[in-house]
């Protein structure tokens, strides 16, 4: 056998072993992920997509009919919709920046290595997010209350006059439910924050003192570049949980005034549940939700910089 024959038998052998180990790697990445793979096809794309085909419809069990498009032609001369997704940005577009601002204020607060009882203080402000959301709720709707804990506290700072209507005026009551969700969730984005200012390389800090800079300077060329993508992350968690916003609503107002605080999960329930059911509209409603994630996401990308 030539040297040619015998350098081409060894290469050829290299490519197969090659190729085997190649696969082998392959099919046990795959194996190891198939799981969550089936799981998040079988009850997140599957649902998404039978929500969509129901959309289409209109009614309930065997009373479905096929509508096409008129559930959302529909949606645009709905006022009971079109005021709770009027809410739901207004819960969006004021609570998600506070929420934001102060788990930033939080995270840089407690990550002072000369504050003491910082494993207090963090355990203090992370608790809420654990709190059952139906007991925390309730708790909310009594401080709230005509004769509640917050209503005796400015009528003895002698910041009001009489009680206030929290729960039975429009404004007011949407005050109170981003009061609650900012209570419940701003602990929950300080943890986020707090994990990733631990990394934050601490002699980028004594540098700057070092050029003189003052804390504030710190603040926005430091501490926020270095945590743009967390607060890209938690930006687009809070925006979809806030769009999905359905417990407090309807344990501490109901929706009520008059809808002026009816959410568009809130309004998903009723049309399956209190009013007369019509799973095709109520799914055709959902869909708001899914495209207004969609949209608001990729608003979050451009504005942060992020082109992926």
């Amino acid at each position: 056998m030539s040297e040619l024959t015998k350098s081409t038998n060894v290469q050829s052998s290299l490519n197969k072993k090659t190729f085997v180990q190649r696969f082998k790697k392959n099919y046990i990445g795959w194996l190891f992920i198939a799981l969550s793979v089936v799981g998040i096809g079988l009850f997140y794309f599957y649902p998404m997509v039978q929500a969509f085909l129901l959309s289409l419809k209109s009614g309930m069990g065997a009373n479905l009919e096929f509508v096409g498009l008129e559930n959302y032609a529909r949606l645009f001369n709905d006022p009971t919709f079109i005021s709770a997704l009027t809410n739901t940005i207004i819960y969006l577009l004021v609570q998600v920046p506070i929420m934001i601002v102060l788990a930033l204020f939080f995270s840089v607060l407690l990550n002072d290595a000369t504050l003491k009882f910082k494993g207090f203080f963090r355990t203090a402000i992370f608790l809420p997010c654990v709190t059952s959301l139906v007991a925390y709720a309730v708790i909310f709707k009594y401080l709230f209350g005509v004769d509640g804990l917050v209503n005796k506290l400015l009528l003895n700072l002698h910041l009001i006059s009489e009680p206030l209507n929290w729960l039975s005026d429009p404004v007011l009551a949407k005050i109170t439910i981003i009061a609650a969700i900012t209570w419940r969730w701003t602990g929950y984005n300080m943890i986020f924050y707090l994990s990733a200012l631990q990394n934050v390389d601490k002699q980028m800090y004594e540098a700057a003192r070092i050029d003189g800079a003052s804390a504030i300077q710190q603040f926005f060329y430091i501490t926020v570049p270095m945590l743009k993508p967390i607060i890209l992350f938690t930006s687009i968690i809070s925006t979809i949980g806030t769009l999905q916003l359905f417990d407090e609503v309807m344990n501490i107002t109901a929706g009520g005034p008059g809808n002026a605080t009816l959410s568009i999960s809130m309004y998903i329930y009723n049309l399956s549940f209190e009013y007369t059911p019509d799973f095709g509209y109520a799914a055709t409603v959902s869909y708001v939700i899914v495209i207004l994630v969609v949209i608001l996401s990729m608003i979050q990308f451009r504005v942060a910089g992020d082109k992926r």
